[in-house]
């Protein structure tokens, strides 16, 4: 990488440092403009600035440590700056999913910690007319035999030296940080309350606006009556919304508005209750008979689907085997449920637009906004907030076209809330799939051959036609299905439901791994196996998975007896590179009712940044995983979602809270992200707990009750 293309000097602040650079796009491709920046102030406090959104997972305290690494920086006066406004201007899409963060990052971030402190130490070293080879850093000062200064005292200077073209990095063994448990740096702010959230923006003379969308997905607005609404206290305006995609892409769901009637009052109970009094006539259109989605899956798994995967012949292996095994697996829609639901600030002017937003993905957000408002993408700034979760819904940003489109019509700062019920009938649900599988086994009672034919609606077909007609989200933990077995054949059959479909936390991987390792354990037991010592020897060539899967089973004590009524049940399953297993022990009650006492999970997700983040997040993930293998379903009636609220769609509660072990392999291969890994081997290794304890076999999801 050439030094202009990764590192340049930006300028001086005051008296201090400041440094740019470039951040290539995951491909390794070299950008064309700096997008980031370093900088050390006189007094020695030291603000990175980064292109990631925090939405609880930890990661601006994560990309920090890189810089403040390499920097050799005193943590203590390391802090995090707001994130850069102008996403057009950014050398790659500002956007945070898939667990990328920090290994999108890891190379570049510490290039630019290592370039900083070499210069720091230039500075010192001609100041002082020594050898720089004899100066040393640590904690944010540079140190010679007879000298000592601190990165503020030598922040002007710095700024004159040359920037280094290959910065040389340190050796993973000479880390002080990386590696190391590390406070938070947002902990302190979201303790005293300081912290701001989406749903926190303020603003001088901003109303707020509550917005009734059409109950039936893809509806319009036929006619409605706003003269109740308009004579109610605090009402401002009711604005009618059209039904706008947004024309970057070519059908796509969640980047344009939704049709629908917006009440802008004073403040948000006024709005909602101008919003109770409107009276609205909808077209229906024609999703409005849409319903029983699993009949609708099941059918359309008579057809032959696309392949996705073909080794050897599986259809001859079958026929040959000595034993075949046969079942079908089912799950339904997720909802993402936030605990902050969707909001957004916006000021539309005639020539440019400002937006407030807990937003996934900025550039979207960008983009969608300057269509909304009418102005050039570069009139667009996004002042990025935290996020009260994420997990894939904030990636969209019809949540952003809305709020820029009220604000255009009342010309005035508009804040958008959406309520709890808003947010769970109008989202952007993992699809829900289903799934026919057969397994063959020899007279050794070893697998000769697999087949899996997944039914689903794919996401990807909003972005445009299906590439081969596949969508890689819907065959993810399937197509790549790590087990050695001679014969596999995966094909995928895409319905196409007229339902909006998002980006799940995991994503293709969170249903197929519930579907491939439950049935692997029904292959084991066809077998007469051991669960666990059945999947080490299929998976010997493949390590990574092997020292996870062996990590988690020896950790939770697998084989050793257990009390009464108990099961154990285990799972592994790969977030690429990450790999992650998870061990559960569980119990059925005589009504049914489930209860997970312990989770053991293992992960080896490569060099390690931050333990105490790795652990908070496997947990995290057991917990989001633990409530939709449990309770999450969301079903669609005459087109209609029909949970409304927590209600009805329940997610784990603090006494049904189980034991969370979080064991890290020790691990230099590929770096993975953390975010996504310990939800996948969450559900079936509580399935197949279940059938260790109870000898029934859980096929559909959400588990309910095992009767």
């Amino acid at each position: 990488m050439e030094r202009r293309a990764f590192l340049q000097i930006a300028g001086t602040a005051g008296a201090g440092l400041v440094i740019g650079f470039r951040i290539p796009d995951r491909r390794g491709v070299t950008p064309f403009a700096p997008n980031a920046w370093l900088q050390i102030e006189p007094t020695g406090a030291i603000t990175v600035t980064i292109d990631k959104s925090e939405m609880g997972e930890g990661n601006h305290t994560a990309l920090a440590m890189l810089v403040a690494e390499e920097l050799d920086a005193d943590w203590t006066k390391v802090k995090v700056g707001p994130l850069p406004e102008n996403p057009k201007g950014w050398s790659r899409r500002m956007s945070t999913g898939g667990s990328t963060s920090v290994r999108t990052s890891w190379d570049i971030l510490r290039k630019a910690g290592a370039s900083a402190r070499a210069m720091l130490v230039g500075a010192a070293a001609q100041t002082w007319g020594v050898d720089p080879g004899a100066c040393r850093t640590e904690s944010g000062v540079v140190t010679h035999a007879t000298h000592r200064a601190t990165y503020g005292e030598l922040a002007t200077k710095a700024a004159t030296i040359a920037v280094p073209e290959n910065p040389p990095l340190k050796d993973p063994k000479d880390f002080r940080l990386l590696g190391k448990r590390t406070h938070r740096l947002d902990t302190p702010s979201k303790v005293n309350g300081t912290a701001q959230f989406g749903i926190d923006v303020r603003l001088p003379g901003m109303l707020t606006a509550s917005v009734e969308r059409s109950p039936v997905f893809g509806g319009k607005v036929k006619s409605f009556d706003a003269t109740r609404a308009k004579t109610l206290p605090g009402v401002r305006h009711v604005v009618q919304l059209e039904s706008t995609p947004w024309t970057g892409v070519a059908g796509a769901w969640g980047v344009g508005t939704e049709s629908g009637v917006a009440v802008v009052a004073d403040t948000y109970w006024q709005a909602v209750q101008g919003r109770q009094a409107l009276q609205i006539t909808w077209d229906e259109g024609a999703n409005a008979t849409l319903g029983d989605i699993p009949a609708r899956l099941a059918v359309l798994a008579g057809q032959s689907g696309v392949q996705a995967r073909k080794d050897g012949d599986a259809t001859a292996a079958l026929a040959g085997a000595a034993k075949k095994i046969e079942a079908f697996y089912e799950v339904p829609f997720l909802h993402h449920a936030t605990m902050e639901p969707m909001n957004c600030t916006a000021f539309a002017h005639a020539d440019s637009c400002e937006v407030w937003a807990p937003t996934q993905n900025q550039t979207r957000a960008q983009e969608v906004a300057a269509e909304a408002a009418g102005v050039p993408v570069d009139k667009v700034r996004i002042h990025t907030t935290l996020l009260g979760g994420g997990f894939g819904r904030r990636l969209e940003s019809d949540f952003v076209a809305e709020a820029v489109s009220i604000s255009k019509a009342v010309n005035a700062p508009v804040k958008v809330i959406w309520s709890r019920e808003d947010d769970m009938k109008h989202g952007f649900y993992r699809p829900a799939t289903y799934n026919a599988l057969t397994a063959g086994l020899d007279a050794q009672s070893k697998p000769v051959a697999w087949t899996h034919h997944i039914v689903a609606p794919p996401i990807l077909l909003k972005f445009g036609p299906l590439q081969n007609g596949i969508d890689r989200t819907l065959i993810d933990g399937a197509a790549n299905m790590p087990y050695a077995v001679p014969n596999v054949f995966v094909d995928q059959v895409a319905a196409d439901l007229s339902v909006p479909l998002g980006f799940w936390r995991s994503v293709g991987a969170s249903q197929n791994a519930f579907v491939v390792e439950s049935f692997m354990d029904e292959l084991a037991i066809a077998a007469g196996r051991d669960p666990y010592e059945f999947r080490r020897e299929l998976l010997q060539e493949k390590p990574r998975h092997l020292r996870t899967l062996e990590l988690a089973a020896t950790k939770a004590g697998w084989g050793t007896p257990l009390p009464a009524g108990h099961g154990r049940g285990i799972a592994i399953a790969e977030w690429e590179p990450t790999t992650c297993a998870a061990v559960a022990e569980v119990s059925v009650a005589p009504d049914g009712t489930v209860r997970v006492h312990r989770v053991v999970c293992a992960v080896d997700c490569g060099p390690v940044v931050n333990p105490d983040t790795i652990e908070a997040q496997m947990q995290g993930g057991v917990v989001f995983g633990l409530s939709a293998a449990l309770y999450g379903e969301i079903t669609i009636e005459n087109g209609r979602v029909k949970q409304s609220n927590f209600t009805d769609y329940p997610v784990l509660r603090i006494p049904e809270m189980p034991v969370v072990e979080v064991n890290i392999v020790p691990s230099t291969d590929a770096l993975g992200g953390i975010g996504e890994p310990s939800v996948p081997p969450t559900a079936p290794a509580v399935c197949n707990a279940i059938y260790a304890a109870t000898g029934k076999r859980v096929r559909r999801l959400p588990i309910g009750k095992v009767t």
